[in-house]
């Protein structure tokens, strides 16, 4: 074989090698990594749009495809169930991926599934404590939420609001959790140390949809059903405080979640607040440094958009229809692809940071403020 000839079969070789087994970096020289945790199907339970499995994306590449791991999720007939949520935990190295039926604990270095467990009334979006040993899991648009011991599944506590769970946010400070349900107009807060000791938020003008808060934990932003827009709120007293419309556009027939404005989120330094617009096929981003928020200008993604999220270094936006957004050129700078090139879509996904082999930061499958 000729020199020329075996180098290039030791290339392809090591290419090979590199994008089925190795995506980590070495651990010799404990190189610090960023990538990107994507769940599918991440849009109901379609899979044309990326297909079943967890993706993973290098954000230090331009966001290229690393590898697929495979996951757990299936319906009772044998199909892939829609994902509902997406956490990652630290202390225990995992990552935690929610679907209609079932809760999954995959480990994050050998990439096998650690358990799978099911609950009465099904699973929704949940959210895990800052320091990764408890989730909050609602239900299938039930009545309660399971409060769950992360390392082995089992159930600890339940909170029972009957307020249709559907959303959960974990405050960073770990006191407080932030329960959304589908049939209430009011958010849940719950004592972390006391889970029967409640307040409510609000009303708000109709029910609760994705939502966000500031790192602070006094505000929180709600999109709610039948606004193009989105609503304030006072974490601290309870009571609503703005109505904020969307200027320019008209509401118009969207394809899923049944309301005009289904995703929000706030940059991790708190200067922008993003608002999802289904109709339009538009995020709207504001002025959060003002009460209420500003209207500044938006841009296009290329289907209906039901969720925003964004990298924790605060350059990248992450919506739900795949593009990569350059936060300060407001320009795509990559869209999210799988292994033939087909656009993905999610509205599941998390940022996690490696040192070697080891998961050192996480980020947040909802854009909440870290300022």
């Amino acid at each position: 074989m000729s020199k020329s000839r075996l180098i290039l079969l030791k290339t392809a070789i090591f290419s090979m090698l590199t994008f089925s087994f190795s995506f980590f970096p070495s651990t010799t020289k404990e190189t610090k990594h960023r990538y990107l945790y994507v769940a599918v199907p991440g849009i109901r339970n379609y899979l044309d749009y990326g297909g079943h499995g967890l993706l993973v994306y290098d954000i230090d590449n331009n966001f290229s495809l690393v590898k697929r791991i495979s996951t757990a999720g299936v319906a009772p007939d044998g199909t892939p169930s829609n994902v509902k949520g997406i956490c990652v935990s630290l202390a225990t190295q995992s990552v935690y991926i929610s679907t209609i039926h079932t809760l999954q604990c995959i480990d994050l270095q050998t990439e096998k599934i650690k358990w799978e467990k099911t609950y009465e009334g099904g699973c929704d979006r949940m959210a895990i404590s800052p320091d990764g040993l408890t989730i909050y899991q609602p239900s299938f648009e039930k009545d309660n939420w399971n409060i769950i011991n992360a390392v082995n599944g089992e159930i600890i506590d339940q909170v029972i609001p009957k307020s249709g769970a559907h959303n959960t946010i974990f405050g960073q400070d770990g006191k407080e959790v932030y329960l959304e349900g589908l049939k209430s107009s009011y958010l849940t807060v719950v004592n972390a140390k006391n889970p029967k000791e409640t307040r409510i938020v609000g009303p708000f003008l109709a029910s609760i949809r994705p939502f966000t808060i500031t790192n602070n934990q006094k505000f929180c932003f709600v999109n709610v059903n039948d606004l193009l827009g989105f609503e304030v709120g006072d974490l601290k007293t309870g009571k609503k405080l703005f109505t904020v419309t969307i200027k320019g556009y008209e509401k118009g027939a969207v394809k899923r979640h049944g309301c005009p404005s289904h995703g929000i989120g706030l940059t991790p330094n708190e200067k922008e607040l993003w608002v999802a617009d289904a109709f339009n096929q538009r995020f709207h981003y504001f002025d959060a440094t003002k009460m209420p928020p500003v209207q500044m200008g938006s841009v296009a993604v290329r289907d209906q958009p039901g969720w925003i999220t964004f990298s924790l270094d605060g350059k990248f936006a992450f919506p739900s229809t795949g593009e990569i957004f350059d936060l300060k050129t407001k320009k795509i700078v990559a869209t999210l692809k799988d292994e033939n090139g087909s656009p993905v879509h999610s509205e599941k996904v998390v940022e996690v940071h490696f040192l070697g082999n080891k998961a050192v930061t996480k980020g947040d499958q909802f854009g909440i403020g870290r300022k």
